[in-house]
Parts: C-alpha cells; sequence; structure tokens
C-alpha cells in the first residue's frame, strides 16, 4: 500500500507535512523539509504529477532527484527545506536539533505562504515548539503524501550537502557514506581526526578526539 490523503483529510484544513534527514550522521547538519498543497489540489497530484512519490528511503538517488524537482517546480505547492548544523546539534542535542530544524521549515513555510493557519503532520513521534497545532504519525512516510513529500525533499538537500563537504573537507569519503558510520568512516576519522563539521557530541567523533591515531 502506497502512500495516500487519509491522514491530511482527517487533519482537515491546510496542512503541512514535515520529516526529517540526518539525524543518524556523525557529520553535517540535520535536515527538515515542509511541504504544503491545499488538498484539492493533493488528490489530483496523487493520481498524476506525485503518483511516484513514496518514502524517500524507498527510492533510487536518482528516482528522488527527479521526483524533489517536481515537487519543487508543482503549482500550488509551496515546500521549504530547514537545518540545523553540527554545532547546533552539539549545543541542545540531536533531538532538539531535529525539532529546530522542523520549526524552521514550517516558519519558511507559512512565510512563503503568508497564512498563519496550518495543521502540521509530522512523521515520527511527536515533535514541540512547532508554531502550528501538530500530529505526528509514524512511519508517515511510507503513509502520508506530504509527509513523503518532505521526506525527499529533506533527503536530497542534505545529500546535496554531502557533496559540499565532500569538496571541502575530502579524504573522509562523505560523498560515499553520507557521514554516516560505517567502517570506512571510522578508518577516516581515526586517521584524521574530525574535520569542523563533525558532530564533537557524538561518540564516534569523542573518541576519535580523545584517542587520536599518530
Amino acid at each position: 500500500m502506497g502512500v495516500s490523503l487519509e491522514h491530511e483529510k482527517a487533519l482537515g484544513g491546510r496542512v503541512v507535512g514535515v520529516d526529517e534527514a540526518g539525524r543518524g550522521p556523525l557529520a553535517g547538519g540535520v535536515f527538515a523539509g515542509a511541504v504544503h498543497v491545499p488538498q484539492e489540489l493533493a488528490e489530483e497530484l496523487l493520481s498524476g504529477a506525485w503518483s511516484g512519490i513514496n518514502d524517500s528511503k524507498k527510492l533510487s538517488e536518482k528516482r528522488r532527484n527527479a521526483l524533489a524537482e517536481i515537487i519543487k517546480n508543482t503549482k500550488g505547492c509551496v515546500w521549504a527545506v530547514a537545518s540545523a548544523s553540527p554545532k547546533e546539534i552539539d549545543s541542545i542535542n540531536i533531538l532538539r536539533a531535529t525539532h529546530l530544524a522542523m520549526r524552521r521549515a514550517v516558519e519558511a513555510v507559512a512565510e512563503k505562504a503568508a497564512r498563519s493557519d496550518f495543521s502540521v503532520l509530522v512523521d515520527g513521534l511527536a515533535v514541540g515548539g512547532l508554531p502550528f497545532p501538530s500530529q505526528n504519525l509514524v512511519k508517515g512516510d511510507s503513509k502520508s503524501l506530504l509527509i513523503a513529500a518532505a521526506s525527499i525533499l529533506a533527503k536530497t538537500e542534505r545529500d546535496a550537502d554531502c557533496m559540499r563537504l565532500e569538496r571541502e573537507y575530502p579524504g573522509y569519503a562523505v560523498a560515499k557514506h553520507k557521514g554516516y558510520p560505517t567502517k570506512e568512516h571510522l578508518r577516516a576519522l581515526d586517521r584524521l581526526g574530525p574535520c569542523p563539521e563533525h558532530r564533537r557530541s557524538f561518540s564516534p567523533v569523542v573518541e576519535a578526539t580523545l584517542f587520536p591515531i599518530v
């Protein structure tokens, strides 16, 4: 069973779907996507241009990138991607930083739409601090069209940022593992030490800082 508009319809009114990407990596920021489409338009998109939208993890990189461009260029769609930096993650912890990125993304959608009457449908567990009433949906990225669209934008934006990290800090192979704690990444971390974009509060980075290979 694919994504649907069941949960958007249950909320009613103007709904923003929200999802994150990048909670687990050792480097880079955590990203959040937020997507709003009027429900009558969403019905058309679900059976048309957005029929291929699904949980970003279930899509190939090529397909994700293609769908991200479709979402961004859909007339009537209001979207935003926001992030919280590695320093913010280290300062307030990854959970609060994820919620901060989500709040920023939702606020950006509200600003673009010039409206303040949204409801938020957020993937996973409940999120505090959002600017509008919200409802969480476990595994929402495989159930809700708007959350799935948000997951695609968050993932593709974070992957693009990993390419930036690859250019600025070569040697860690971030373009390959996207900052996750693979054996290759951990070996590079031990060999090179952390770069400025590593999350200093995450255990493998702490260990590499305390016990560098000399």
